[in-house]
């Protein structure tokens, strides 16, 4: 969870000094002190390399000062400063000095997502934490709106899914469209099939009654506006179906909802900026059990678009539910349509876990992607829907398959190539397989949950479509 205490107003007065200082900066800067500071410093080894972070006491043993390393480069990562909030003690906190090129919003944001923690489940009360005054300048309403959004993404992929299942999604996508004032509508069950989402339904048809699949459709904005469709996959745990995933493979999978709790933030994100856009949030939300009635390899499956799909792969199930509701945003003929899901081990194969890889046919989005992901430092990398792969999705019995042949190896672009056959085409299209986690621990980067790719994307569409 995320505190909004935990930043400070720019007028706040008394605060401890944190010093940012370059490798070359170092011994200038201690030549300057007194010498028990300088010999504090040399036991500690404190060199100012990035990330290195000392706390300089005074007499009496209190907090005097903080130096902060930023390395031997002069272009400084705001996220160093994610960093920081993980490794200083509880106090109030200022900046002495801004680096040149240091973007003091993307500093200040990162320090916010630096002191995100998962304590849900602890019984120990929660540990005081470092609190920072902004510098000047610094949107805090901004910093709120957007630490808060990716807090809830990481709350959804953290929390087990015995207690984050399709109902509680649904939840939560109400209590967000009621406080923005937006229009919700869920599908649930078998209505799934007389509304026309069956692979929605075979999908999470095998999932116990209350934990029933379910198509959560959101509207919001003036309808004049350009329509902006974001489609999220909620699978709420994988079993891999009855081609059950191994254990290990299984660990984390209460993640694979990853893409509809990043809809669900980035579209607070939209509403919470008031951009000038009709929104459409598309969820999906089912569980992939196992039970008599779960769908089987080899069964043929209806979509709503009309195609059908052969199940090579009941574990390839998310691009299934994915079809219904890309078709849907293509009914309301959208001039942008982003979807993000948890898709394939084949993109963490190719980009690892902390670069989100993205497809889309359109290069001016392309361009507009990547330079929100530099400036935001929320790291996107374009994969090409290469035609020569197309095939590789192309059925004996039916008019496409969920799983690739083999000799295509490119398991996330041929994923990404079997979305674009259900993807609108009136306007621009797409898609990010994020990874959702943390598999290692770094200091302000706790194992577990991560939002990825929204705070890029926000920044994308801040641009795209100006307040």
């Amino acid at each position: 969870m995320f505190d909004t205490h935990h930043i400070l107003p720019s007028e706040t007065e008394t605060a401890i000094p944190v010093h940012p200082l370059f490798e070359a900066e170092l011994q200038a800067y201690l030549a300057a002190r007194r010498p028990s500071a300088r010999a504090f410093a040399a036991q500690a080894q404190f060199e100012a390399k990035t990330g290195q972070v000392l706390v300089l006491p005074t007499a009496s043993g209190e907090i005097e000062r903080v130096l902060m390393g930023l390395g031997s480069r002069t272009n400084v990562d705001p996220g160093l400063f994610r960093g920081l909030a993980a490794k200083l003690p509880a106090g109030d906190y200022r900046l002495a000095r801004l680096p040149r090129g240091l973007d003091a919003q993307e500093a200040t944001l990162a320090f916010a997502l630096g002191l995100y923690r998962f304590d849900r489940y602890r019984r120990r009360p929660d540990q005081a934490r470092p609190r920072l005054v902004a510098p000047k300048g610094v949107d805090l309403a901004a910093v709120t709106a957007i630490s808060h959004a990716c807090a809830l993404a990481r709350d959804m992929v953290n929390t087990p899914a015995n207690d984050m299942g399709p109902l509680q999604i649904e939840t939560i996508a109400r209590e967000i469209a009621e406080h923005h004032g937006a229009e919700i509508s869920v599908i649930v069950g078998d209505d799934l099939l007389t509304q026309n989402y069956p692979a929605v339904h075979a999908v999470g048809r095998a999932a116990v009654e209350h934990r029933a699949p379910r198509m959560i459709e959101m509207h919001w904005g003036d309808p004049s506006h350009p329509v902006l469709a974001l489609v999220g996959k909620g699978v709420v745990f994988d079993t891999g179906g009855l081609d059950i995933k191994p254990s290990a493979g299984m660990r984390i999978m209460k993640k694979d909802m990853g893409g509809a709790a990043h809809a669900l933030a980035l579209a607070r994100m939209v509403m919470g900026a008031k951009l000038p856009v009709r929104l459409v949030v598309l969820t999906p939300v089912v569980e992939n059990a196992i039970s008599g009635d779960a769908m089987r390899p080899g069964d043929v499956l209806s979509t709503r678009a009309g195609l059908t799909v052969e199940v090579g792969n009941t574990d390839a199930e998310g691009r299934l539910i994915l079809a219904d509701a890309l078709t849907r945003a293509a009914e309301l003929k959208p001039v942008l349509t982003l979807d993000l899901a948890t898709l394939t081990g084949a993109a963490r194969v190719a980009m690892g876990p902390f670069v989100i890889p993205f497809w889309t046919a359109d290069d001016t989005l392309a361009r507009q992607v990547e330079a929100a992901s530099k400036a935001t430092f929320d790291p996107l990398w374009r994969l090409p829907l290469w035609d020569g792969y197309r095939e590789a999705i192309d059925s004996d019995i039916a008019d496409l398959k969920n799983d690739p042949d083999g000799w295509a190896q490119a398991g996330a672009t041929t994923a990404a190539l079997f979305l674009e056959r259900f993807a609108p085409t009136d306007g621009s299209w797409a898609h990010f397989d994020v990874y959702a986690w943390n598999p290692k621990s770094r200091p302000g980067h706790p194992t577990g949950g991560e939002a990825q790719a929204i705070r890029a994307l926000f920044a994308m569409l801040k641009t795209r479509f100006p307040a």
